[in-house]
Formats: structure tokens, C-alpha cells, sequence
């Protein structure tokens, strides 16, 4: 479970995100969505850690800064960033040994083949691509093991074979009970991931909608019911 208690963010005297608060149950896959300046970027970022906030951040009931918490939380941000003296296979090490993953070898063999990365192992950081770099990022994030996990703009970079495969990984982790938030602006590619769905303007949580409300509307409707306006 994600919970997300009254957060709010300023910079100086600009509010960036104004008593925000909501809740992604264990198993289900929410969508943060938004317009520019909407706040997305901020809430994502103070999830992650990434930003100082008032309010809480709850990762299966435990605060999101414990160590006990950040061992379960796995994150992929929209810029991957690599090591750049690492290979692809060390990186994922890293991780491993960072996180005190349980993650086996075996299991790590088969992300490397999933995302078609098993003869790209031994390349360097600052030798890949970057739909490369997403797909590392996102195999470090599941080489955690997370219970709760983090995507911000996944699918950007990733060629139609990779999305495909991130889609059916995203349902496989939503069957093993796993807490999904992504973040988006690609509508079409969350259509039939989606349980429930948190629409952003202007610092502030303005429509919520679960699968079963929305029927059989729309999700690009949906937005723009709510935003009157495109999405970005």
C-alpha cells in the first residue's frame, strides 16, 4: 500500500503541491496524471525521497524515510542516470547488495533476457542508449523485489517490444499483491493497466476515479472532463 497523507510542497513562496492525499491499495495499479505544472513531477519526487515535504508518505504502512521501508520501495525515474564506469550486470549488483535484495541469480538472468539486455551486460554505463538506461533502471527497481514501486514516465524511450513487456510485468507484479503508481502522460499505454486513477491541477488532487466508476468511459475523457484542457 502507498499512502500519501497531506503532503505539501513549496518552493519559497510558490505552492507545487497544496495538502495532497491518497491512497494506491496493495495489488492495484494507480495512475498520477496531469498537465504541465500540475505538481506530478514534485509528488514523484518526494515519494522517491528526492524532495523535503510536510505531510506523511506511508510504504505498506511503515514512513517512506525508514530503512525498513526503502528496502521494499522501488523506483524508476523519468531520466535514468548510470554509472558510467559500471557495467549493465553491475549495476543490478549494486542494487542487489545495496537493498540486501533476495533477488537470485537466476531471477536477475531472466529480467537481463525479458528486456533484451542479456548480450548488452558487460556495456558500460555511458555506452548505452537511452531506452538502454530505462531498461536497466527499470531491471534494478525489480531486482529489489519491491513491494511497492515507483514509475515515472516508464515507457518513454522503450521500443514497442520493451513496453509490451513492462505492460505484462507491470500485471505480474499487480497478481503478486505489489502497489503500483505510475506516472504519465501517455494514456494509450495505461488503458488496460489501470485501477485508479488521480488527476493533478494546479498543486491539487481535483478528480479521482477507480475502474469500476469509470465503466465504460473513456480514460482520455475522463481527463478531460476534469481538465478541460490537453495533457502533457
Amino acid at each position: 500500500m502507498l499512502e500519501i497523507q497531506d503532503l505539501t510542497k513549496k518552493y519559497g513562496h510558490y505552492l507545487a503541491v497544496d495538502h495532497v492525499s491518497f491512497t494506491v491499495p496493495s495489488g492495484k495499479v494507480g495512475i498520477l496524471l496531469g498537465p504541465n505544472g500540475a505538481g506530478k513531477s514534485t509528488i514523484i519526487k518526494s515519494i522517491a525521497g528526492l524532495l523535503r515535504y510536510q505531510g506523511g508518505v506511508g510504504i505498506n504502512q511503515m514512513p517512506a524515510r525508514t530503512l525498513e521501508a526503502k528496502r521494499i520501495f522501488g523506483y524508476v525515474p523519468e531520466l535514468p542516470a548510470m554509472f558510467d564506469a559500471l557495467t549493465v550486470r553491475e549495476h543490478i549488483e549494486y542494487v542487489r547488495r545495496a537493498y540486501d535484495s533476495p533477488v537470485t541469480e537466476e531471477e536477475i538472468e531472466h529480467l537481463l533476457v525479458r528486456f533484451e539486455l542479456e548480450d548488452k551486460q558487460d556495456k558500460l554505463g555511458n555506452e548505452l542508449s537511452k531506452g538502454m538506461m530505462q531498461k536497466v533502471s527499470i531491471c534494478c527497481a525489480l531486482a529489489v523485489k519491491p513491494r511497492v514501486i515507483l514509475l515515472d514516465e516508464p515507457m518513454v524511450g522503450l521500443d514497442p517490444a520493451a513496453i509490451k513487456e513492462l505492460k505484462e510485468v507491470v500485471l505480474e507484479l499487480k497478481e503478486q499483491g505489489v502497489t503500483i503508481l505510475i506516472s504519465t502522460h501517455m494514456l494509450e499505454m495505461v488503458k488496460e493497466l489501470w485501477d485508479v486513477m488521480f488527476i493533478m491541477e494546479k498543486g491539487k488532487i481535483v478528480g479521482t476515479f477507480t475502474r469500476e466508476q469509470a465503466e465504460d468511459t473513456d480514460i482520455e475523457e475522463l481527463f478531460f472532463q476534469i481538465t478541460g484542457g490537453g495533457e502533457s
